[in-house]
């Protein structure tokens, strides 16, 4: 039976330890700030965490007792590239926790345990401006002096991303996984713009349309297009030719076929219908004739291009009125949204003047769209496809939105607009997924194994 005389471990002594411990730790410890875990979906079966976020960052000073530098493996070369293994082991004052972190956390949803640091949440060092995950926490080292433990021990591994949602509001923090991860990298478009052209008007003697009578064959690049001269003081029609492979034996090894030839420049002046020749490309087979009409559009020209446009705008054509018609044509974009170049498919009939000509607005006419800047980490949501994503980046003057935890495929030309800010814009063009670390090379690693590997075949690995 222990003496009642002496008292090992009475308040007043255990108290002083911790004070003292206290007093250490803020004397030759470095500032922390300590994540805890937040579990928003976990699989009932097997417990597996499946999302979690980290919303809040608390400070707290810790003892480095790590003294040669970082332990674990360091950085080694394995089957699944460069990995970075560091360790780190903290030491934070038991009181500490308690009485300012844990009040704090106590009633907040989802957080599965607050009376201790437990297992899973984080640990930003900022003397490395590195992110450790609390692999485990010993509390019974010092062994209970004077029948109580002061302190917990957090051994720590260098963080490993996969998608958690990081929020603290503290830049030095949350820029640590924001170029990490899976991210996809939106094109968007503000207000759009209406483009605008004009045409020439051709008396008598101009190409109405060529006609295809041999698509051809095997052609891998656009072939060039001739058309015989207009005779004395008249203008010589120019054509372009578009390739299909929406053919049976189309594909990348076999080439494609001529679909149609275009106008840029519908000519002026013939008296009888010209010659077309179908030459280079490398493919054969290809013919086609023309035909000449009179009162018809001559050249179109574009006056501006516009911008916004996600698909090629229908152009329209003012009609001859009588019994002419009107003439017709297609339209080409550029990646930035832009009406490059007016085709004639069909001169026209009739016109006694030049016609005027329509196209089609972009979507994003409207002047709510293209407003506003995205936050970081917050929700954004394609308005047709219902995907949703986080936001990584967002480039006011490229208009290039960065995201990642993507739960679906975004579709170009619908509006994406956001959960806190509001921002709304339109989906110009989509980008696949990449995952971007300091170290990984995928893009040039699937280049050359796309290279080895002629996907576009039916069975690169040959037929059965």
């Amino acid at each position: 039976m222990l003496n009642p005389f002496f008292l090992n471990g009475s308040k007043t002594e255990q108290s002083l330890i911790q004070d003292l411990v206290n007093e250490q730790l803020k004397m030759y410890g470095v500032e922390i700030f300590y994540l805890p875990r937040t579990y928003v979906t976990k699989n009932t079966v097997i417990k597996e965490v499946i999302q979690s976020q980290f919303n809040d960052a608390y400070p707290i000073e810790a003892y480095v007792d790590n003294y040669e530098g970082y332990g674990g493996q360091g950085t080694i070369l394995s089957k699944f590239g460069i990995q970075n293994l560091d360790d780190l082991t903290l030491i934070i004052s038991r009181e500490r926790y308690e009485n300012y972190i844990a009040p704090l956390i106590r009633d907040q949803p989802n957080i599965e345990l607050t009376a201790r640091p437990k297992e899973g949440d984080l640990i930003y060092f900022p003397l490395g401006d590195r992110i450790f995950e609390i692999k485990y926490v010993e509390h019974e080292q010092p062994f209970y002096q004077l029948n109580k433990n002061y302190v917990y021990q957090l051994r720590c591994e260098l963080f490993r991303y996969e998608d958690e949602v990081l929020d603290t509001g503290i830049d030095e923090i949350d820029d640590d996984i924001s170029q990490i991860g899976y991210i996809q990298t939106l094109t968007l478009i503000g207000s759009g713009v209406t483009a605008s052209a004009t045409a020439s008007y051709c008396a008598s003697g101009a190409v109405r349309k060529i006609y295809i009578k041999n698509m051809g064959g095997s052609y891998t690049s656009q072939p060039t297009i001739g058309i015989s001269s207009a005779p004395s003081g008249g203008i010589t029609a120019v054509g372009i030719a578009s390739i299909t492979t929406n053919y049976v034996n189309c594909n990348g090894q076999n080439g494609g076929k001529i679909q149609a030839i275009n106008l840029i420049n519908a000519g002026c002046g013939y008296t009888v219908a010209p010659w077309v020749t179908i030459q280079g490309g490398g493919g054969v087979g290809a013919a086609a004739t023309a035909g000449i009409t009179t009162g018809s559009v001559g050249v179109v020209t574009v006056t501006s291009g516009g911008s916004g446009y996600t698909s090629a705008p229908t152009v329209t054509f003012s009609s001859p009125g009588g019994s002419g018609t009107a003439a017709q044509g297609i339209s080409t974009i550029s990646s930035a949204g832009i009406v490059t170049a007016i085709y004639i498919t069909d001169s026209g009939v009739g016109y006694s003047t030049a016609p005027t000509i329509t196209i089609s607005g972009p979507v994003g006419s409207s002047s709510t769209i293209g407003i506003g800047t995205f936050a970081f980490n917050e929700i954004v949501t394609g308005q047709t496809s219902g995907v949703t994503a986080r936001v990584k980046k967002w480039t006011t003057s490229t208009k290039k939105l960065e995201i990642s935890i993507v739960d679906g495929q975004f579709v170009s030309g619908e509006l994406i607009v956001g959960q806190d800010s509001s921002a709304t814009y339109l989906i110009g063009t989509v980008d696949t997924d990449d995952l971007v670390t300091p170290f990984a090379d995928n893009d040039t690693i699937e280049t050359e194994a796309d290279a080895i590997l002629d996907f576009s075949e039916t069975n690169p690995f040959g037929m059965p």
